[in-house]
């Protein structure tokens, strides 16, 4: 039996489809803050699994063998909401835990990675066997904001000349349940990026391509990103803390040679230009 966490959230989701295709829909569990709101439950069972009531957490994971803990969305809470979690699978005899991580967690310069080093340490203390996914950044964390881009006349940021590894969620997707389904990854630490690197100004080329437009890369720098966020609604702080990661881009953070993902998911990962071309399909 596999538990998937944040199952309504858009990995969580894809997770979720790629074990119904994989034949494993009836032995899957999806755990969800508010399961009710489910239009469309898709084979599976469905239970109410809050990160913020830790004591109704252990009862959600009971028969489960394999739970895949997808990191929250509530940056600054992850730590104590993973370790609540972690202790819940522990006390329910959960055998095996999947987490997904942050791209060389270990020592990125990102402000996410604290919260992912505080998790997976906690992991080790628990004594459950473990596999760690380092997640590089997802494609559609640029192609959400082409629309904004076509608007602007342009693709801003601070990444500079920086390389950046990534690739599409359902990439991510397909590693996890490429690993929930085999049994040969407990203590595994996997560091997932795209295959092929690209720069914002390669970003920027690329979405020119595809609409016939010319749309330049404007780098901001990491001050002037962030303003420029803030202007456009972000609250000051997501504003300043997008802005950074973008900078640290520019210093390589997100940068991969490591070619886990594409052997894993056992096929090369999705293109940049393909998740380009599927944001302008649905804009």
């Amino acid at each position: 039996m596999i538990g998937v966490t944040g199952a309504t959230g858009q990995l969580g989701r894809l997770v979720l489809e790629g074990l119904r295709a994989a034949g494993q829909g009836a032995q899957t569990v999806a755990l969800a803050r508010r399961p009710e709101t489910v239009t469309e439950p898709g084979g599976v069972t469905w239970r109410a699994f809050d990160y913020e009531r830790p004591d109704t957490l252990a009862p959600a994971l009971a028969g489960i063998d394999r739970l895949l803990l997808i990191s929250s969305s509530e940056v600054g809470r992850r730590t104590p909401q993973h370790a609540a979690v972690i202790a819940a699978a522990k006390a329910a005899g959960v055998g095996h835990i999947v987490y997904t991580s942050l791209l060389r967690a270990d020592s990125s310069p990102l402000s996410l990675a604290e919260e992912h080093r505080e998790t997976e340490a906690e992991l080790a203390r628990s004594g459950l066997p473990f596999t760690i996914l380092r997640n590089g950044w997802y494609t559609e964390n640029y192609t959400g904001s082409l629309g904004a881009s076509l608007a602007a006349g342009a693709v801003i940021g601070a990444a500079g000349e920086g390389r950046i590894n990534s690739a599409a969620r359902a990439d991510y997707a397909a590693a996890a349940v490429a690993v929930l389904l085999a049994g040969d990854h407990a203590g595994k630490v996997y560091e997932l990026a795209g295959d092929e690197g690209w720069t914002m100004a390669d970003l920027a080329a690329e979405l020119s391509r595809q609409t016939g437009r010319d749309i330049p890369y404007r780098d901001l720098g990491e001050a002037g990103y962030a303003a420029a966020l803030a202007e456009a609604g972000l609250e000051s702080w997501l504003a300043a803390a997008i802005a950074s990661w973008s900078a640290r881009a520019a210093e390589g953070a997100l940068a991969s040679d490591d070619r886990s993902l594409s052997r894993l998911i056992g096929r090369p990962t999705t293109p940049m230009a393909e998740t380009v071309r599927a944001a302008l399909a649905a804009l």
